[in-house]
């Protein structure tokens, strides 16, 4: 395991490598007419949309206060192929520690595995897997 410091007392502390998740990356799902809905969401509930058409909502790691993570919201048009092979109407994304892990234990677990793990600079590794209802998981481990 790698070492950490704490920047307060000076004393070490392993880091968890767990393949496990550790958070809700995003909440996506199908619209009829997503443009609408984003205008919507913004004009009611003041949700701001970004340049990828999503929302970002900001939080502090109560573990490590100075790690920022963000969750993101967006709805994809209804029938979007991007939540196939499912044919649920949503799709959650989890941030997720050690990817590559992970993915071993599903494998040795039987889960259908959709993809290999791509990686995106400045974003981080994703893979999407299917649960035992069929809902498409997105796995994200942000870099």
């Amino acid at each position: 395991m790698e070492d950490q410091k704490n920047q307060t007392d000076n004393s070490t502390f392993p880091i968890d490598t767990t393949p496990k998740v550790t958070g809700i990356g995003g909440i996506f799902f199908y619209s009829d007419h997503p443009q609408k809905t984003k205008e919507w969401y913004t004009k009611n509930l003041g949700i701001e949309i970004n340049d990828w058409g999503s929302s970002s909502f900001e939080s502090r790691n109560i573990n490590r206060p100075d790690e920022i993570n963000a969750l993101q919201w967006k709805p994809f048009k209804k029938g979007d192929e991007y939540f196939s092979p499912s044919q649920k109407d949503f799709m959650i994304n989890y941030r997720v520690q050690n990817i590559e892990g992970l993915v071993n234990k599903l494998k040795e677990n039987g889960v259908t595995i959709l993809d290999s793990i791509a990686t995106y600079d400045g974003i981080g590794k994703f893979v999407h897997i299917l649960d035992t209802e069929g809902n498409k998981i997105e796995l994200w481990e942000p870099n």
